[in-house]
């Protein structure tokens, strides 16, 4: 972290073919190695599968797995005399839809299809109807939070 100033945010251009900001984010964080065009190439052919699938608008699938995902406290170390407490905390919508687009790209990864075009389409489809791993990891984070609410007093 910088002791100077805060970094300033860069302005994120939106995707070519829906022209949406999200989902370019969603892309630059699904990229590896600097390959663009290889992550695009996954994102709308999982959006194609999941128009031909689940006939329904991939744009509006997208957004509502995300919503479904995004966590709304979370859990955060605090030191305090000696001893390190696990303080629930709200969560900025920033870092929210950060945290939606890691938990979704990381469960996608993990799951045991042969592409990544279908790993993707189905985590979507599953944070789509509320089930999945990214699902599950935001209950998990939700638990952990409404576990450790007797420490909340030492929030700053």
């Amino acid at each position: 972290m910088s002791r100077r100033r805060r970094a300033e945010k860069r302005e994120v251009l939106p995707d070519p073919k829906f022209g949406d900001k999200v989902i370019s984010k969603f892309m630059s964080s699904l990229m590896i190695a600097g390959k663009k065009s290889t992550s695009e190439k996954i994102i709308y052919g999982a959006f194609d599968r999941i128009e031909k699938d689940g006939k329904q608008d991939p744009l509006n699938v997208f957004h509502e797995a995300l919503k479904n995902v995004m966590p709304d406290v979370e859990v955060r170390s605090r030191r305090v005399g000696g001893a390190t407490y696990q303080v629930p905390v709200e969560v900025r919508n920033d870092r929210k839809q950060a945290l939606a687009i890691r938990w979704l790209i990381s469960a996608a990864r993990s799951r045991n299809e042969n592409t990544m075009i279908e790993r993707l389409s189905g985590e979507l489809m599953d944070a789509f109807s509320k089930k999945g791993n990214a699902v599950k990891k935001r209950e998990d984070t939700h638990k952990m939070a409404e576990a450790n609410r007797a420490f909340s007093h030492y929030r700053w």
